[in-house]
């Protein structure tokens, strides 16, 4: 039988503080749950591990929360389970995030000793009065420090996270982020806006809206963005990603194209065998899970419209769009039978482009890429 491709998420739901923005499942715990939870996220991985014998998982990325924030030998006991249950693709991706001031030069060795082989920093802003306002827990300092260390540890692939439209920020001061990062040369550079999400201290903010740039300049900080970084030799290959040659993210292209993937860990997604599933966001519910298959086996196949949706939304975040005849082949229809409507509406609005048997978004599409996205839902 043909071994199948798979990727590979585990979510680790520490962190040392919480952030104004964050709404991910994220939270402080005792040392105490952090033991029990790492147990449970083995027994889970080692209980997948011996079910998927077919599936080679080429990416794995280690999230949060707060991943750097476990002691080292937390990720060590990860990943050797990881090694030991899984058919690991010999030059696989295997990332993990990191906060600043969440690691050290020790830390960072017994992660690439482990096999990780590349890393995402949480940085967000290099402005100590952005970072404040986002209640960051550090420094740009602190990150400079981490930076290279990680360079020092051997880390060949880093990526990087700044956020644009954020409270106090100026186009000025966000070209000056872009610019302080870019000099310092990683290989990946991840430029998004920040969201207000529901239940986050940003959201009860009376007073936040007064401080954030217009949307005039939240456009014009997004547009400013490629063209900034392409100077520095990064090119856009995703609405918020940017990437020197051959160092894209393959994990997130491995969203976006629709490769199989298995979530492991608190409130952990996966998407297998054209099923959805999750785990529990409750952590007593999910120490006490005597059986993870009957998770995947209580969900239904996604609909052909729902798997169509997830083509198209998905695949236009990409600046390579979707391709006609990859939708022909995988749904038996020619793609103008499902979304004539929305196809011509878009183009009419300069906000789609159809070239060389591909559908891209326009520059002004990514410019409101949130409204273009939510036409092709059914």
């Amino acid at each position: 039988m043909k071994t199948k491709k798979i990727e590979l998420y585990i979510h680790i739901p520490f962190c040392k503080s919480k952030c104004r923005y964050c709404d991910f499942c994220s939270f402080q715990a005792e040392n105490a749950v952090i033991d029990d939870y790492i147990t449970k996220l083995k027994e889970e991985l080692i209980f997948w591990g011996k079910k998927l014998t077919k599936e080679e998982v080429v990416t794995v990325f280690i999230g949060g929360g707060t991943p750097s924030y476990l002691k080292e030998q937390y990720i060590k006991e990860i990943c050797n389970v990881i090694f030991q249950y899984f058919k690991v693709s010999e030059n696989a991706e295997i990332t993990i995030e990191a906060n600043p001031g969440t690691v050290d030069l020790k830390k960072l060795c017994t992660y690439r000793e482990s096999g990780i082989n590349r890393i995402s920093f949480g940085l967000q802003s290099t402005i100590q009065e952005e970072l404040q306002y986002l209640g960051r827990i550090h420094t740009y300092e602190q990150f400079l420090q981490c930076y290279n260390w990680a360079r020092e540890a051997g880390f060949c692939n880093i990526s990087v996270d700044l956020m644009s439209a954020i409270p106090k920020q100026t186009i000025h001061s966000y070209e000056k982020n872009l610019r302080t990062i870019a000099e310092l040369s990683p290989e990946h550079i991840s430029a998004y806006s920040l969201i207000i999400e529901e239940g986050t201290p940003f959201y009860e903010d009376e007073n936040l809206e007064d401080l954030l740039p217009s949307e005039e300049d939240e456009v014009r900080m997004y547009q400013m963005t490629a063209q900034i970084l392409k100077e520095y030799g990064y090119e856009q290959y995703e609405i918020s990603n940017y990437a020197k040659k051959d160092f894209e993210s393959r994990h997130n292209l491995g969203y976006w194209s629709h490769i199989p993937y298995l979530g492991v860990g608190l409130n952990a997604s996966s998407y297998m065998d054209e099923r959805r599933f999750e785990n529990p966001s409750d952590m007593k519910q999910y120490l006490k899970i005597t059986s993870f298959d009957e998770l995947y086996s209580q969900t239904r196949p996604l609909s052909v419209h729902e798997q169509m949706e997830e083509f198209m939304f998905l695949g236009l975040r990409m600046m390579e769009g979707i391709s006609r005849e990859r939708f022909a082949q995988t749904f038996g229809t020619q793609i103008e039978a499902v979304y004539q409507e929305v196809l011509l509406h878009l183009t009419e609005e300069g906000l789609l482009e159809k070239r060389a048997g591909r559908i891209y978004l326009t520059e002004r599409g990514q410019d409101v890429s949130n409204y273009a996205l939510a036409q092709f839902l059914l």
